[in-house]
């Protein structure tokens, strides 16, 4: 398990590091401002340390619900005979890039706003780190274009 954790995480570090237009500013002075990413590309994501925490967490809390690689439940968008709608995929084949990062973290934090889903709030179980973390990891499973255009989107809030 923490193998394939190192592994996922080796794979989402060499992405980040390989992607084009991104940059971030030289770390010689407190004063020195970052270099604005091009139009059409995003920051590296979370370091490899957050994405090891988070898949981790993710596969101890979440994984049952969303699947072991965030995949979802089957007919996700297909309400189930109760009401309620399955767990949705968070691997970037989902909806949940079109969603700012904060409002991603509260959802998880307090549950499915409106009561149409079975997430329940994890403010109880996980703190706001570890819940950061969470939506770290599976962020970083999304594919380049989706990352950016999200990016785009919210611009990372």
């Amino acid at each position: 398990m923490i193998k394939k954790i190192l592994i996922i995480g080796a794979v989402v570090t060499l992405a980040a590091c390989s992607q084009e237009g991104s940059s971030t500013a030289p770390a010689a002075s407190a004063t020195t401002q970052k270099i604005a990413p091009a139009k059409n590309s995003a920051p590296p994501r979370a370091n490899f340390a957050q994405v090891a925490r988070g898949g981790k967490l993710f596969q101890t809390n979440c994984a049952s619900c969303h699947g072991a690689q965030a995949q979802g439940e089957p007919n996700w968008r297909q309400p189930r005979a109760d009401g309620l709608n399955p767990a949705p995929p968070l691997n970037g084949t989902g909806h949940a890039w079109h969603h700012p990062k904060k409002m991603l973290m509260r959802t998880i934090k307090y549950g499915t706003p409106g009561g149409k889903a079975r997430m329940q709030p994890w403010k109880d179980k996980l703190n706001d780190q570890e819940i950061e973390d969470i939506t770290a990891w599976f962020i970083s499973k999304w594919p380049k274009e989706i990352y950016t255009a999200w990016y785009q989107r919210t611009k990372g809030s």
